[in-house]
């Protein structure tokens, strides 16, 4: 048995497109222009408030906490408007549960919204264990966000699956076995790959 952790955005779902439209939103509010898709995808990963950031930055402007907190409640409002989950994760989730392991969720986005995507999308259920971004006082790539959910299953043995190369490097700090998603947002390098949802349950039966 084991620890079975997975990132939420480009891991388990696709998000961008509700990320992207609240971020633009947030951005028309001050004036500002829409990015397209491609340059908001090529900023998740790091959190809501590095994407506000990254947002506002690309039109040399200065994101505060005021406009962090306009796309928070935007975005929770909206997480889930164009966001689906990913071919094949569902029965991967099935499989992996089956077969005895422990499942948890470890992503930079804030837990509230976490919380209310995993719930409309159906997926809660499965995660007895979720770590946001806000849930600690550390973000992945600091292995103490990734430790955080391995205490909260009281695991020996785990796995990291994400998109991201945070994801990654969290697991090599704690000198954990990760799997990339190779369907996600990112480019990185992990113990193994995974190029679909269905690869999942038998990379790990292996481990």
């Amino acid at each position: 048995m084991r620890a079975v952790v997975f990132d939420l955005d480009g891991t388990l779902i696709d998000s961008a497109p509700d990320l992207r439209a609240a971020l633009n939103r947030t951005l028309a509010a001050r004036g500002l222009p829409a990015l397209d898709a491609a340059r908001v995808q090529a900023m998740i990963g790091d959190g809501a408030k590095a994407l506000v950031m990254r947002g506002f930055a690309a039109f040399g402007r200065v994101a505060g906490d005021a406009e962090l907190a306009d796309f928070l409640t935007d975005y929770q409002a909206n997480a889930t408007v164009e966001t689906r989950v990913y071919l094949g994760i569902e029965a991967a989730l099935t499989a992996i549960r089956a077969a005895g392991h422990q499942l948890a969720v470890c992503t930079n986005k804030p837990a509230a919204a976490t919380h209310i995507i995993l719930s409309a999308l159906g997926l809660e259920g499965f995660f007895p264990v979720v770590i946001g971004g806000d849930s600690t006082a550390y973000r992945k790539p600091d292995p103490r966000h990734l430790a955080a959910a391995l205490a909260a299953l009281d695991a020996r043995e785990a796995v990291m699956i994400g998109d991201h190369e945070n994801d990654m490097a969290t697991a090599r700090e704690l000198e954990v076995p990760s799997i990339f998603a190779a369907w996600g947002y990112g480019v990185a390098t992990g113990t193994y790959t995974a190029r679909s949802a269905k690869d999942l349950p038998g990379i790990i039966a292996g481990l």
